[in-house]
Formats: C-alpha cells, structure tokens, sequence
C-alpha cells in the first residue's frame, strides 16, 4: 500500500509540474533587447553583449516573484519556438548548452569568445525554472558577424 501511495504521489507531482511548465505570465509590455549590439554590426572577439529589459525585474533563477526573470542567450539556432522541439520549447526549460547560455545569476551582460564568422543571437527571458514567460519575452534574431 505504500508503494502504489508513493506511486501515486510521484505520478501526481511529474503531472502537476508539467501543467505548469510555461505559465508564468510575463507582464504586458514587458520586452528585452540588445543595449550594444544591432542587427548587421561587425565586432571583434571577445564580444561584449549588455542585455536589456524593460516592463519586468530580473531574478536570479530560482527566486519565485512576480514580474521577474532571468536572461538566456540563444547562439547560432533557430528562434524561439522555431527550434528542435518546435513550439514545445516555449513550454520546456531552456537547456544550458554552447547554443543556450544562462545567466541564472541575475548577470545582464557577457562576454563571448565567438569564432570569427557570422553569428546568430536571441535574448529569452526565463521564470525561476528557465521557462519562457506567457508569452515569451524574446528578442528579436539578430546577426552579428565577428573579425
């Protein structure tokens, strides 16, 4: 009986947590975006990228409040929503990866060690769980190409 019990709770709580995997509302108006950087610009390495954020706080990831996230960094992949996973991915945890980079630390700004060509970026806010927001606060794709 303790068996299917614990069971029955483990089921209960991989179920519940996946109900709520992408519901964090993200506030009206929220956005993020490039401070340094543009669509088209050339740099060189190492790359300094500053994010910014208006309409919502930033958190360190875990921290549970409302109105609040932490940055993620998309390198080189398709934008969000438009990725392996399709549209699921809005739903998931971001992976940390050399294509995701999280900045779970409440950090606004990075510097990259990027190989020179061209290079695809994305900023995506995530909720204490590195899930995009509802919707997703999400900059849009820029392509920088670094000498």
């Amino acid at each position: 009986m303790k068996r299917i019990l614990s069971l029955t709770a483990a089921a209960f709580t991989i179920v519940a947590a996946s109900a709520l995997a992408g519901d964090t509302p993200a506030p009206e108006g929220a956005g993020v975006y490039f401070i340094n950087l543009a669509d088209g610009d050339t740099v060189s390495a190492p790359v300094k990228v500053s994010f910014g954020l208006t309409g919502m706080g930033v958190a360190p990831a875990g921290t549970e409040k409302d109105k609040t996230g932490h940055h993620h960094l998309l390198i080189d992949r398709p934008p969000l929503g438009e990725g392996p996973d399709g549209a699921e991915e809005l739903n998931q945890g971001i992976p940390a990866d050399d294509h995701h980079k999280h900045f779970g630390g409440g950090q606004t700004e990075v510097m990259l060690d990027l190989v020179p060509g061209q290079h695809r970026l994305q900023l995506v806010m995530g909720d204490m769980n590195h899930v995009p927001h509802d919707p997703p606060v999400a900059s849009e794709v820029i392509t920088i190409t670094v000498e």
